[in-house]
């Protein structure tokens, strides 16, 4: 982490102080109310649950330290991505959508997008760089995509984009913009899954979207009132606590997983490796440049569907779970979802286990 990301983390920790009275608690209160005291119609903070309360506006401030721009908090991820995409498209629209990114990503393209009339174009995300942006409103970009950890210039990718006219979407999840800053790199929106390694105890749906043009986050904001595309206020509790300490549980995670990535390049069971933070790997080329290490997820193949399956049951210290960024590792077979990879590659998201005991928890189940 560099000295501007210690900073950072410092402010979000103590973004309450200079607001707290004497004897009020530094934990912000969790507030169920849906209703307000409106004795007049102008002039207050809050009038209606879906509209706001004091709870998002703790989670949204230290949300916005950390992407250093405005944020709108949604009830998920997907909440958040659905929110960005309908608000920089319309019918006759062209969108630009990786292929190989999270699914249901390419399920609101199909099932919403093109209903309402919008050109929906998926493409690799490996081959995104070599596409002709011109008549595209937006391209959507996951780097690096999930589940196959293929990366981008997300830099040059915006640059790209601006001269087509086209705005740039980047989903954040598996970085969050400790790790990785596509806003800073030219993006015009960011969309991540806080439900991941920002609330980290895999007991929270959360997601945010973030942009540093006025015009474009008022639009988001207004369609989440609109929608009631709207957070709990019990969630964002949550996430706001677990943001306390996304900075520790990153640090421990990702030095696990690339001491982990490792040892499974060399293991003869092994297959297939992906993890950006090795010198071979495909996305290598990224770390130093855009991301600040190769971070938590893995992916790899075994021979096949029952040896994959066999190596997740076998193994104590690995969740069968689908999502990732949690303090618990996890791990699964992704081609039961549809996702395009081999019938045996396991995406594998490492947790704050010791590492030692997490490994050797691994090597037993690959041995069989």
């Amino acid at each position: 982490m560099t000295a501007e990301t210690d900073a950072r983390v410092a402010r979000l920790l103590h973004h309450r102080k200079a607001g707290l009275a004497l004897g009020e608690p530094i934990t912000p209160a969790i507030s169920v109310a849906t209703t307000f005291h409106l004795p007049e119609a102008q002039g207050a903070a809050y009038y209606y649950g879906r509209s706001g309360q004091p709870t998002w506006d703790a989670v949204e401030a230290q949300l916005s330290i950390l992407e250093a721009a405005e944020t709108v908090s949604f009830p998920s991820g997907m909440a958040a991505i659905t929110a960005a995409l309908v608000c920089c498209l319309r019918a006759g629209a062209k969108v630009m959508l990786p292929s190989d990114g999270y699914y249901v990503t390419r399920l609101i393209g199909r099932d919403l997008l093109q209903v309402y009339g919008v050109e929906v174009v998926q493409v690799p995300t490996a081959q995104m760089a070599a596409e002709d942006f011109t008549g595209f409103d937006a391209i959507y970009i996951e780097t690096p995509s999930n589940p196959g950890l293929d990366t981008l210039d997300i830099a040059a990718l915006a640059r790209k984009a601006r001269a087509a006219g086209a705005l740039l979407i980047a989903d954040n999840t598996t970085m969050t913009p400790l790790l990785q800053r596509p806003l800073d790199l030219g993006a015009d929106l960011v969309v991540a899954a806080d439900t991941k390694a920002p609330a980290g105890h895999s007991d929270a749906l959360f997601g945010h979207v973030a942009g540093r043009d006025a015009n474009l986050m008022a639009r988001i904001r207004e369609w989440r009132r609109q929608s009631g595309s709207v957070p709990g206020p019990f969630e964002a509790f949550l996430v706001h606590r677990g943001l306390e300490t996304l900075e520790v549980r990153l640090t421990r995670m990702c030095a696990s997983a690339a001491a982990i990535a490792e040892r499974l390049a060399a293991h003869r069971s092994v297959r297939g490796l992906r993890y950006p933070g090795l010198p071979g790997d495909a996305s290598h080329k990224s770390i130093g440049s855009q991301m600040a290490n190769g971070g938590f997820l893995i992916g790899f193949e075994l021979a096949g569907e029952a040896e994959a399956e066999a190596f997740l049951s076998r193994c104590p210290l690995i969740e069968q779970a689908t999502s990732f960024g949690g303090v618990h590792t996890a791990a699964e077979r992704r081609s039961r979802w549809g996702d395009a990879v081999a019938d045996g590659f396991i995406r594998l998201s490492v947790g704050v286990e010791p590492v030692e005991t997490l490994w050797s928890a691994i090597d037993t189940a690959l041995a069989g």
